[in-house]
């Protein structure tokens, strides 16, 4: 029977520590105010309903959702929504906290929210799943809107899922409001580019530090991507186009590797056709952690949190790591790979912002009812993420630290400076 968890076992989460975690290590380092620290540990809301939905069968199935709204003090909440079996209270303040952090430092007028339900959506029909996201909707109606809070699509969700949304929000309000969600279909209001974005930033931060690196990205740069879902598909897509030799890709069930090259383009067909990457002609199998271990120039993790950990951090035989997904490094595996000095580590806040940053365009064009071509949004897209790395570059020479260190610096800093200037209310 489904049954809400106790609310203590809640905040069980490795990944709420250790966001929680660099944030001390970090406003200790920049003295931030003991105000400001008290706040920022903790989000400003959050909310825990059930969620009953009519399975297909006639029975009635209740799962826990969340929305957590972590800070606001630079613009509206924004985030996704997860499905997964381990989404918890904890993980989604987890998430909040770093989407605030990854608005910030790229520069967004937003804040940082989270939101899920505790399930695996491969286990539900469509039907099961519509009625689940449109009864959730409903429960966390009063704490989401164009004004106030964004939801976006995650792990377990896509464009079809926010199109459920904004289409329940809509309606209780009687009018069409396509501002309401991000990563909507193209025929509703949503942005081009918005799909492959999170990849695409990857690859943009990539050439940024390549730049900075004095490193050449041609054939010889060999890429490694764990995860061929939306983050990983894009990044093999983009990296491929600039001239890098995408040598392995992995799904959940397993990985495919081939040292001379995978070809993406046909990978890409062979996917749409098998839905999983194994079997892949002209190539080996191996796992996903044998993956996270193959020599290459680039490693890219962009699929689930804490899979690089300090078991496989001395491992690793990549020279730039950049973090596709959400907390792929734990604590303890970023000391080991800092005290390496021999892998450049390009943090998940700056390396996968590129998704929430085409998410705010597509706000903005729905707001405005003015749509911009993909050539612009992707040029945007550019200029905002080859900025950010510049500026959190320039930081990580000034401090003498990390591009994680960095980062952190320059987001809690952006934050913190406007709750001064805002001030406590009442």
């Amino acid at each position: 029977m489904n049954h809400i968890k106790p609310i203590s076992a809640e905040w069980d989460s490795d990944l709420l520590s250790q966001v929680q975690a660099q944030f001390e290590r970090v406003a200790r380092k920049i003295s931030l105010d003991q105000n400001i620290f008290n706040r920022l540990r903790v989000p400003e809301k959050a909310l825990i309903v059930s969620v009953p939905f009519r399975m297909d069968d006639g029975s009635v199935a209740v799962v826990p959702g969340y929305r957590v709204q972590h800070n606001d003090s630079l613009g509206p909440y924004k985030g996704g929504i997860r499905y997964h079996p381990s989404v918890n209270l904890g993980e989604v303040t987890a998430l909040a906290m770093l989407m605030s952090w990854k608005t910030a430092v790229v520069g967004l007028p937003l804040g940082g929210a989270k939101g899920g339900i505790q399930i695996d959506p491969t286990l539900l029909t469509r039907q099961e799943l519509q009625r689940m996201t449109r009864r959730y909707t409903s429960e966390i109606i009063n704490f989401i809107g164009p004004e106030v809070d964004i939801p976006a699509p995650d792990m377990g969700t896509n464009e079809q899922v926010m199109a459920w949304m904004m289409d329940t929000y809509s309606h209780q309000k009687g009018y069409s409001i396509p501002e309401v969600v991000t990563g909507k279909p193209i025929a509703i209001g949503g942005s081009l580019g918005r799909k492959e974005s999170p990849g695409r930033g990857v690859i943009y931060i990539l050439m940024a530090a390549a730049e900075k690196l004095k490193m050449k990205l041609d054939q010889k740069t060999t890429v490694v991507i764990q995860g061929f879902g939306q983050v990983g598909a894009a990044a093999a897509r983009k990296a491929e186009k600039i001239g890098c030799r995408v040598i392995a890709v992995s799904d959940v069930k397993s990985g495919i590797y081939n040292p001379k090259g995978l070809d993406v383009k046909k990978l890409f067909a062979w996917v749409e056709k098998k839905k999983f990457v194994q079997g892949f002609p002209g190539s080996e199998r191996v796992t996903n952690e044998e993956l996270l271990e193959l020599p290459c120039t680039v490693l890219i993790p962009a699929a689930t949190g804490g899979v690089i950990t300090k078991k496989n951090a001395a491992k690793l035989k990549c020279k730039i790591l950049a973090e596709g997904a959400n907390g792929p490094t734990t604590n303890e595996a970023d000391k080991i790979i800092h005290d390496r000095k021999d892998i450049f580590l390009i943090p998940d806040i700056l390396a996968n912002a590129g998704g929430v940053t085409v998410s705010y365009f597509e706000w903005v064009q729905d707001l405005q009812n003015f749509f911009w071509s993909e050539k612009e949004i992707n040029k945007k897209l550019w200029e905002i993420m080859n900025r950010a790395f510049h500026e959190v570059w320039e930081t990580s020479q000034k401090e003498k630290c990390n591009l994680r260190t960095a980062s952190l610096i320059r987001a809690i800093t952006k934050i913190s400076q406007a709750m001064l200037v805002r001030g406590l209310f009442p």
